[in-house]
This record gives structure tokens, C-alpha cells and sequence, in this order.
């Protein structure tokens, strides 16, 4: 699955894109870590919970589930928000 990458997590890719596979998003997602290290972090929390300034989209529709099965032949949009005081 191709994946477009946020500017705030490429220091992890050095891309904007990246190839990741699974059949669920928490698989393409552990696949992205096993691949660079520490990225899942940055997106997942400890209670393996999606962390609240991370969206994910697939075909222009946000997937909120880490168990939604995801089209291999999909792209998946990770959206990061910035804040600042």
C-alpha cells in the first residue's frame, strides 16, 4: 500500500511516500514501524489508541478503527495537525 507521508514524520522515511503493507490498518501501520522504527509511536498512543492530532484517510474517507480492512490497492493519507501556543 503506498502512504503518504506528513512533513512533521519524515525525518523517519526522508520521503513523502512510503510502501507499507497489511490487510488492517494497524498492520500497515506495524508494518510502517517494523520498517521505521519508532514512526507508530508518533501516531499511536499507549492504550493503542489513535493519538487525537493524527487522521488517517483511505479514498477520501477518514478511518477511525485500527481493525478496518483496508484495499491493498489503496492509498493511505496520514493527516498530522500542528499546534502551537
Amino acid at each position: 500500500m503506498k502512504v503518504l507521508i506528513p512533513s512533521a514524520l519524515r525525518s523517519y522515511t526522508e520521503s513523502g511516500w512510503a510502501e507499507a503493507s497489511g490487510t488492517t490498518l494497524a498492520d500497515v501501520l506495524a508494518d510502517l514501524d517494523r520498517l521505521y522504527p519508532g514512526m507508530r509511536f508518533r501516531m499511536i498512543d499507549e492504550q493503542n489508541k489513535i493519538r487525537r492530532h493524527i487522521r488517517f484517510f483511505v479514498g477520501g474517507v477518514q478511518v477511525r478503527d485500527l481493525a478496518q480492512v483496508l484495499d491493498p490497492n489503496a492509498e493511505l493519507i496520514i493527516v498530522q495537525a500542528l499546534s502551537g501556543g
